[in-house]
């Protein structure tokens, strides 16, 4: 009975996946139950896969924002990450709320993120390629930014098979 008991428990613990990002990953403009971020936990949960998706998304950040609260927002336990840089480190500057990033700062917090998380063993997911082509076809708001429920349930189909 033990030997059954503990085959079934590592089966059955939850997979802990956190999302950081900024506005795209947060949901800016469409219900937090429509950002990609929950509909790829339903989308998980309705394959019979036991896992929670943290939205730690948070609009306007920045890559040194999300370097930041790194550890705040990945708590131990965490087995995958995925990553939505965006581009605000230079929105920001360019509209006037915040100091430009260099290309270089930028490179290196990203480097620092990767880094991290990697001398943690978790693993790592990029998004912003798969964010940015539901962009490029049309699946945003009518700012040209931010993506629409539609946009949120295309990225999460695209990251599905990523998380395995």
């Amino acid at each position: 009975m033990s030997i059954l008991l503990g085959l079934a428990l590592p089966n059955s613990a939850l997979a802990q996946i956190v999302a950081l990002g900024a506005s795209n990953t947060q949901g800016k403009g469409v219900s937090s139950s429509e950002a990609w971020p929950a509909v790829l936990e339903s989308m998980l949960q309705a394959r019979g896969r036991n896992v929670h998706v943290t939205n730690a998304g948070i609009s306007g950040d920045t890559t040194g924002g999300e370097l930041a609260r790194l550890d705040s927002s990945v708590p131990e336990g965490t087995t995958i990450v995925i990553l939505n840089f965006g581009g605000n480190d230079f929105r920001r500057g360019l509209r006037g709320n915040g100091p430009i990033v260099t290309p270089e700062e930028r490179r290196a917090n990203m480097a620092r993120i990767l880094g991290e998380l990697h001398r943690r063993h978790i693993r790592t997911v990029a998004a912003d390629g798969i964010i940015n082509s539901a962009r490029a076809a049309g699946m945003v708001q009518s700012d040209g930014i931010h993506l629409t429920a539609e946009g949120h349930r295309w990225v999460a189909n695209h990251l599905i098979g990523m998380v395995r």
